[in-house]
């Protein structure tokens, strides 16, 4: 009998940071949990960072993920929101890291082209999909959808030769 892997995949944010989980046992995937960490606006940087990693650490402590996948970050014209995403991004790599876990990078459009076949597709696409690949699964936001997403698209490259290897080299962290 195959061990389950639990997969974790974060979707970062400073507003909304989205979180779901997964258990992959051979081909069979399931849903095991999803939410949205909202850290106080109103906060400082420091501050709403501190909160991002306090919410996502009591998850990552609660779930006990085997693997976190993450969500690369795009680069847009507004560079000072880059960055800010940048820094939830490194809250969302460190949690994991922190834990032992071997942690995984992809980029939006291989996400989305892993769950909808479409690179480009849009956030109500993503919800169907997921909603079709993880029958029971609920989620509060599109940002723990497309966590949820993240996952996926993990336990389906996980398996590659190229994916293995990036783990074994530290690749993934």
């Amino acid at each position: 009998m195959e061990k389950a892997i639990r997969i974790i995949g974060i979707d970062p944010g400073l507003r909304h940071t989205g979180w779901g989980v997964i258990e992959v046992t051979g081909n069979n995937v399931g849903f095991v949990a999803s939410g949205t960490v909202h850290p106080p606006v109103e906060g400082t940087l420091a501050e709403r960072l501190v909160a991002l990693h306090d919410a996502l650490d009591a998850v990552v402590a609660e779930a006990r993920p085997d693997e976190a996948a993450v969500e690369a970050t795009f680069v847009n014209r507004d560079a000072k929101a880059t960055l800010k995403l940048g820094q939830a991004r490194g809250i969302a790599l460190l949690v994991p890291g922190r834990m032992g876990l071997s942690v995984a990078e992809y980029a939006p459009n291989a996400v989305k082209k892993a769950i909808v076949g479409a690179g480009h597709a849009d956030k109500g696409q993503i919800r169907v999909m997921v909603k079709v690949l993880l029958p029971k699964a609920t989620f509060d936001s599109d940002d723990a959808a497309d966590a949820l997403a993240i996952a996926l698209c993990h336990a389906h490259h996980r398996g590659s030769a190229s994916a293995r290897i990036a783990l074994a080299a530290g690749g993934g962290r």
